[in-house]
């Protein structure tokens, strides 16, 4: 019999979700085939069976999130299902409440405390086991474990208690009005009572409620807090292309050589590296203790699929060439669109850049990736007439334009500073 363990996707990952069974008790299952999908925030990954046999038991539902390493299934030969067991939960009993609850008469066990708060290498508490995510939340908004009540395995705290709490702190507290007693010969006033909220308005028969996937849910929280916790700001500049265009005509092929494809994503992600190089200010994070300024450039580069947004990550972009470049950048898009990407290769970003401009949009204003200071909207390459001035003289040309837009944290940057960098991400696309 072979035990399926919750596979460790990447370095920073510690707990994991079952999106999807791929195989049910009683089905066979080849070496190396996809047994099931697991979820990490909005990474969705495929995990083999390590050997060949029959699924004899699933011990994690669809929908469960459990740590690293916790057994979620069995597989072995038919026979051996008889005599399988159903586990006890690691993560509720200890082994000396197990010992126990074995001896005759022994009453049951009771469940184990959440683990002491423990003091983080940022000073913060934590109190027992946190996900990334929480461990992201509680950094961006400097926050207490030990404050927060966690509803989750063992009184863990979640992510949805740490959106519950910020938003309860975040809510004006109520004011009470002045007392003013009643007159003499007045009866006291009775208020009337509460009225209970009505229920959800049904759906009319012309409408279909469409569950939310945990990709959309994902998105959905992170851009709804990326608003609630930044002043955005959009400035936008109109780039000529020509010579990016020129450039990449007359190299494609050489790329392609190479066993590259040579799109428009790598100048874009150069002209940003030159921007933070030479405006470092955008390549930070705002903290209640002042600005973090990241000395590494990691740019994040948004992929969109049918069900959402993956923004997979080119690290050190600042150390790497044209060629570099359109390698990784080819290698994360197609991992991404084939969801074979790993959560870390989604984490860590400094900046990021959304390509709108591929489905036709002239310019947006994207929302910030938190927590980083800003996102560089890219439109449609279009050719349209502009004014060009030659040796004092102006005179109408043709030439491929592009409107860059950048949405920046107000709290980290004015829009002086934004301008500077986005003038040197014009300038870098416009000399290649």
């Amino acid at each position: 019999m072979i035990e399926i363990k919750m596979p460790q996707l990447g370095e920073s990952v510690t707990e994991g979700t079952i999106g999807r069974w791929l195989k049910r008790p009683g089905e066979t299952v080849a070496k190396y085939e996809p047994l099931l999908e697991v979820i990490t925030d909005k990474v969705d990954t495929e995990v083999p069976a390590p050997e060949g046999g029959t699924v004899l038991e699933i011990l994690v539902g669809e929908g469960e999130t459990v740590r690293v390493g916790t057994v979620i299934a069995r597989i072995g030969a038919p026979e051996e299902a008889a005599v399988s067991v159903q586990p006890a939960a690691p993560a509720l009993v200890t082994a000396g409440q197990a010992a126990a609850a074995t001896a005759p008469g022994a009453a049951p066990p009771a469940p184990a405390q959440p683990a002491p708060a423990t003091p983080a290498a940022d000073g913060t508490l934590r109190s027992g086991f946190i996900s990334p995510v929480v461990a992201r939340l509680v950094a961006e908004h400097g926050l207490d474990l030990t404050r927060i009540t966690g509803t989750g395995q063992g009184g863990r705290v979640t992510k949805q208690d740490v959106l519950r709490y910020l938003e309860a702190r975040e809510a004006p507290a109520p004011v009470a009005p002045p007392a003013t007693p009643p007159a003499p010969s007045q009866p006291p006033v009775v208020a009337p009572p509460v009225p209970a909220p009505a229920p959800a308005a049904p759906l009319p028969e012309d409408a279909e409620l469409v569950p939310l996937t945990p990709m959309r849910r994902s998105i959905a929280e992170h851009m709804e807090r990326s608003v609630r916790t930044a002043p955005h700001v959009t400035t936008v500049m109109e780039a000529d292309l020509s010579r990016v265009v020129a450039h990449r005509e007359a190299n494609k092929a050489a790329f392609e050589r190479q066993g590259a494809r040579l799109t428009f994503t790598p100048y874009f992600v150069q002209a940003v590296v030159a921007g933070l190089q030479q405006v470092p200010v955008m390549n930070g994070r705002f903290t209640d203790a002042g600005i973090v300024l990241n000395r590494r450039i990691h740019i994040g580069v948004a992929v969109a699929l049918d069900e959402g947004l993956l923004v997979p990550v080119v690290r050190d972009a600042d150390e790497k060439n044209l060629l570099g470049l359109a390698r990784i950048i080819n290698d994360l898009a197609e991992r991404a669109r084939t969801r074979r990407l790993t959560p870390d290769e989604t984490q860590g970003g400094t900046f990021t850049i959304s390509n709108h401009g591929v489905s036709g949009s002239l310019f947006a204003t994207p929302i910030i990736n938190q927590p980083q200071a800003a996102i560089l909207g890219v439109g449609a390459i279009v050719k349209r007439p502009v004014v060009v001035t030659q040796h004092g003289v102006d005179a109408i040309a043709i030439k491929p334009m592009c409107y860059l837009s950048l949405t920046f944290d107000h709290r980290i940057a004015d829009g002086a500073t934004a301008d500077a960098f986005l003038a040197a991400v014009k300038a870098t696309l416009e000399r290649v």
